[in-house]
């Protein structure tokens, strides 16, 4: 793909560089796979509606014991998740290819 380098950076810049959530956690919220329970909602809907997000969804996170570098750092983690999934789906489908 054209921007293969500049995918990667933001990857890399998600997922290493240092923050207060575990790289493993980033990990898991940026390519969909398994949570905690207790942000899996938050995380769906930073994915599927993040326009829905509110300020008592943030402190709902800040209550059960997530700091605001936590929320922010899984927060970015869905949102470039879900880009990278919409992404690849729409050069999937120019390609022709049918959807998952």
């Amino acid at each position: 793909m054209r921007y293969d380098g500049f995918r990667k950076r933001l990857v890399d810049a998600v997922l290493n560089t240092p923050g207060e959530t575990p790289g493993a956690l980033r990990r898991a919220v940026l390519e969909h796979g398994s949570i905690p329970p207790a942000l899996a909602g938050y995380v769906d809907t930073v994915r599927c509606h993040a326009y829905k997000v509110t300020d008592a969804d943030v402190a709902a996170l800040g209550r059960s014991g997530q700091s605001d570098d936590s929320i922010f750092e899984i927060t970015v983690a869905a949102a470039v998740g879900a880009a990278l999934y919409r992404l690849d789906r729409g050069m999937a489908a120019l390609r022709g290819e049918e959807p998952d």
